[in-house]
């Protein structure tokens, strides 16, 4: 195992040598699959809107898994577990994350309206929430909807979601992968409401 040694600054101890020496696997106290399906869960989750490629898919799944999502909802054209294109970049966690088919997306948003969730979309439109911005409250759930690859959210389910976060982007580029999007917003869900949903580790 490769010993990296380097001059430490910012927030680590200035000016010291430190050893850095990463973790073997069993040091990193993964929880298994049955630990997981026992867990408490942030009380999200991920809508995909009729997503094409099934390496996103997957990596969707492998994040959710990561910061405990509820669950993942497929719909309409994106493909379902088990498929070998979605373990390539799942690495299992279609076995930890519970997910759920609907043959059109406005069919699944339509489930979540009558189980209390709070739809929104990712998405540039008007009136559309900074994600810095977005602050969840204490006891809301969410379903949190990602578009199709080129079309973005169907315009039917546009009409049903209560408002629409936008990710700030500062480049040359209108769009972000939609497996880049769904860590960027998990990750910043995760930190806003984590103190909600204890005993999240």
């Amino acid at each position: 195992m490769a010993i990296v040694i380097k001059q430490m600054s910012s927030t680590f101890a200035p000016d010291s040598l430190v050893i850095m020496r990463k973790l073997a696997m069993p040091e990193l106290n993964r929880l298994s699959v049955k630990e997981f399906k026992l867990a408490a869960k942030l009380p999200v989750l991920i809508v995909l809107d009729n997503i094409r490629s099934q390496n996103n898919i997957g990596s969707v799944f492998r994040t959710a898994d990561a910061f405990r999502i509820e669950a993942v909802y497929l719909c309409g054209i994106t493909a379902t577990p088990p498929h070998r294109e979605i373990h390539k970049t799942a690495l299992g966690a279609t076995e930890s994350v519970d997910w759920h088919y609907f043959p059109t997306t406005a069919d699944a948003a339509k489930e979540l309206l009558q189980r209390g969730y709070t739809l929104l979309a990712i998405e540039q439109a008007e009136g559309s929430v900074s994600l810095p911005d977005f602050v969840p409250a204490p006891g809301e759930k969410f379903a949190i909807i990602f578009g199709n690859e080129v079309n973005g959210v169907d315009d039917e389910v546009m009409s049903l979601v209560s408002g629409c976060i936008e990710i700030p982007q500062f480049g040359t580029k209108h769009s972000i992968n939609v497996s880049v999007a769904v860590g960027i917003v998990a990750w910043d869900l995760y930190i806003k409401m984590r103190p909600f949903v204890l005993p999240l580790s």
